[in-house]
């Protein structure tokens, strides 16, 4: 699929900002199915590009002098080739043992142990689809339920989430049994689901009789990943792939706006 792709993020405070400065992780990954065609970002300020630890493609943006809004916009053009079965052919530089290590949002909690304990009968693919149907069938998909800050511990214990809970929950059941699988951040063509353009779901260690290596498994459509998804970053969570994060000095207030649109053109 060629994927157009828009992402707008609006930041407005109620009162003069002295200094900004935000990483941006809006870049999508160079992978062997995934090749940018025309990418670009707006942004005020200064930008320095660089790779983070987990090799995703990052840019600092600097603001400085008086602002009261700060205004980012990427855009451009994505062909994604399927993945069969969700398997991606590179399996990165870093060991898998680092995504084994938990995180405040991805800590197992007696309940998630005991959630999985029940749904992840093992680590093959099949056994990993059934734990993502379990995640979809104990928390139901609800925009607005939780935040940023929910652990996959307290979207368990509320029932509903979103597709970042999903991939956290998923992620700490994991960690239960030691199998590496790491968070993503991204786009997908959600079509008429209804569900955010802008999306997260996992990579998941598997080690079959036919295929070593990382498999992309969408928790929130119970599925693999394929030529629907575009990969922005790679990392043990949300806070690591965040797409936007940052600091200011001054401003009050902080309102957000986030405008998202991905479209599938003709080939």
């Amino acid at each position: 699929m060629r994927l157009a792709i828009r992402h707008e993020t609006l930041y407005r405070y109620t009162s003069p900002l002295a200094y900004t400065i935000q990483q941006l992780r809006l870049t999508p990954r160079i992978e062997s199915h995934q090749q940018m065609v025309t990418w670009n970002i707006e942004t005020s300020g200064q930008r320095n590009a660089f790779a983070d630890a987990y090799g995703n493609l990052c840019h600092m943006l600097t603001i400085t002098g008086t602002h009261d809004e700060v205004r980012i916009v990427v855009s451009g053009e994505i062909e994604v080739m399927p993945l069969f079965l969700g398997r991606l052919l590179e399996n990165g530089t870093l060991s898998p043992l680092v995504y084994t290590v938990t995180t405040r949002l991805t800590e197992p909690s007696d309940t998630i142990r005991a959630f999985a304990a029940q749904n992840l009968r093992g680590n093959g693919s099949k056994d990993l689809l059934h734990l993502a149907k379990s995640i979809c069938g104990a928390v139901e998909y609800q925009s607005g339920a939780t935040g940023v800050t929910t652990t996959a511990n307290d979207a368990l214990l509320l029932g509903q989430g979103v597709c970042q809970d999903h991939a956290h929950l998923f992620i700490a059941c994991c960690h239960t049994r030691n199998i590496p699988a790491r968070y993503v951040s991204g786009y997908i063509n959600s079509g008429s689901t209804g569900h955010a353009e802008s999306h997260a779901w996992v990579d998941v260690w598997v080690d079959e009789d036919d295929f070593k290596g990382w498999v992309s498994i969408d928790v929130t459509h119970a599925g693999f990943a394929s030529d629907a998804h575009c990969r922005l970053a790679v990392a043990r969570d949300y806070d690591s792939a965040a797409p936007v994060s940052g600091v200011r000095r001054g401003g009050g207030e902080e309102s957000l706006d986030v405008r998202v649109n991905v479209t599938l053109l003709p080939q």
